[in-house]
């Protein structure tokens, strides 16, 4: 059975906060086993808690969909770029530190991002970006896009995704994981 595990962002986001339950319910309705955990240090998302728990609490594997939001798609990516997964959904997704002193500690950034290593550990990758983001300049993720060569979806109004308002729903999300099993699955 595909896993699908669920990383939320810093600042003490829960996997049970916005757009979160109504994705599992409906990937649940698909079959999919779908994690969504509580993750140790939450307010930084430090790389060298989040990376193990993925590893060795979740069992994130080749059999298994990364979905991040936030510092999760950063998890996501840096993740993908050690080990084998079968695909992953990134939203609000960035490749710097921003300037801001609490992405600088999660240790993401300390080191330029291997994008072909990323691309090659997984099926395929999913984007999700908004022009109106309040924290992510939209050249963040046309850049990661770039790289990767990956599915892309950019929004005009949506802003951070949840991150800045209460988004109960993003069917979108759900719709490109569907369609990604469908023609990418070996």
């Amino acid at each position: 059975m595909t896993k699908v595990i669920f990383i939320p962002g810093n600042g003490g986001c829960t996997t049970n906060d916005n757009w979160f339950p109504s994705i599992k319910r409906e990937l649940e309705k698909h079959k999919f086993e779908v994690i969504a955990s509580v993750f140790p240090d939450s307010d930084l998302a430090r790389e060298s808690y989040w990376i193990p728990f993925l590893r060795d609490k979740l069992n994130a594997d080749q059999d298994s969909i990364l979905i991040g939001h936030s510092s999760g798609a950063i998890a996501a990516m840096r993740y993908a770029e050690q080990y084998p997964i079968l695909g992953s959904v990134l939203v609000g997704a960035y490749y710097t530190d921003l300037g801001m002193e609490n992405e600088k500690l999660s240790g993401y950034f300390n080191r330029s991002f291997d994008w072909n290593k990323i691309s090659q550990n997984q099926q395929w990758v999913s984007l999700f970006a908004s022009e109106d983001d309040p924290w992510i300049p939209i050249d963040h993720p046309r850049h990661i896009h770039a790289c990767l060569n990956c599915e892309y979806h950019e929004f005009k109004n949506q802003g951070h995704f949840g991150g800045d308002y209460f988004k109960s729903d993003f069917p979108e999300l759900t719709l490109s994981v569907l369609n990604n099993m469908r023609k990418n699955v070996r």
